[in-house]
């Protein structure tokens, strides 16, 4: 009843006032029950949430039980992005995740091998957004700065053996911190299309954890004390450049390193989020186990 008489009151003033007919007021009675139509049916399509997982072997959870989608990608059903999807309940999950994905693949078909053996081509991870997209979460840039490389080349039983950080920064020019430097206008270009394939979408950049804690664990992990130092520290150094991106391009940076503190690979197996050089979990060496993704997926919960 007082709905119909706020709208007959209303009828009446407008009518009076602007000596406005029946029918025209009819006429917009009817314009606005079909925009209010209309608007119910954009906030329908909005409220269908599909996430994109785009990035690297950090997002992909190599060796992580169970394999989903191309086999040398090593994209595990428990990686983040799978965690994350189920916690959020989202309607659909598109994750492209891949092994070895640099920025570069983001455009580009990615080449795949699995101990040296050809497995073809993954296509290009942006193939994966569009228009319906409402949230995407991307982890890259390890692979451009080569960090798993340069942890390899740093393994050293020695404990008189010159340092990787001397030959990296031989002739005062830090090699890899050039690396990471430069993976920031590369990481730029990478958030600008993909606002420009995803408009309505809330992108999430993450970082990377904390692999080793000052001064490291020299023999259970095989580097030098100063070498472990200078491998998080440009682990950290990347991290400063994804979130300056992140800030500058309209996405939303995500820590994982503080909250991985104290489960970096020196720490037992129960405790660890990361792997070793010699893994006592499923996962590949140096990367997430179950435990650091379903972590990881927490962290980002939290944030969103």
């Amino acid at each position: 009843m007082k709905s119909s008489y706020r709208q007959g009151f209303w009828r009446t003033v407008i009518s009076r006032r602007l000596g406005v007919g029946r029918g025209v007021l009819a006429a917009v009675a009817l314009a606005g029950l079909a925009v209010g139509a209309g608007a119910g049916q954009a906030s329908a399509a909005v409220e269908r949430e599909v996430y994109v997982a785009l990035g690297d072997s950090m997002a992909s959870g190599p060796l992580i039980p169970d394999v989903t989608g191309p086999l040398a990608c090593a994209r595990s059903t428990h990686n983040y992005a799978h965690e994350l999807a189920a916690s959020l309940g989202v309607d659909e999950l598109r994750d492209v995740t891949c092994s070895g994905a640099d920025t570069g693949d983001m455009t580009s078909p990615q080449h795949l091998s699995l101990l040296g053996v050809d497995m073809g081509y993954a296509a290009p991870q942006f193939d994966a957004l569009s228009a319906d997209t409402t949230l995407v979460t991307l982890t890259i840039g390890g692979n451009d700065a080569g960090l798993v490389g340069v942890a390899q080349d740093c393994v050293n039983l020695n404990p008189f053996a010159a340092t990787c950080k001397s030959r990296y920064t031989a002739g005062g020019v830090d090699q890899v911190a050039q690396r990471v430097d430069a993976v920031g206008p590369r990481l730029a270009t990478v958030l600008d299309t993909i606002h420009a394939k995803a408009p309505a979408a809330r992108v999430v950049v993450t970082g990377y954890g904390l692999y080793v804690k000052p001064g490291g664990c020299w023999p259970v992990q095989p580097v030098l004390p100063t070498d472990a130092d200078y491998l998080q520290a440009n682990v950290d150094r990347l991290n400063t450049v994804i979130a300056t991106q992140a800030a500058a391009h309209g996405a939303q940076y995500v820590d994982v390193r503080g909250p991985s503190a104290g489960h970096d690979i020196c720490r037992s197996s129960s405790a660890r989020w990361i792997e070793g050089f010699v893994p006592t979990n499923l996962a590949a060496p140096l990367h997430p186990n179950q435990r650091g993704e379903a972590n990881y997926a927490a962290v980002l919960r939290a944030a969103l």
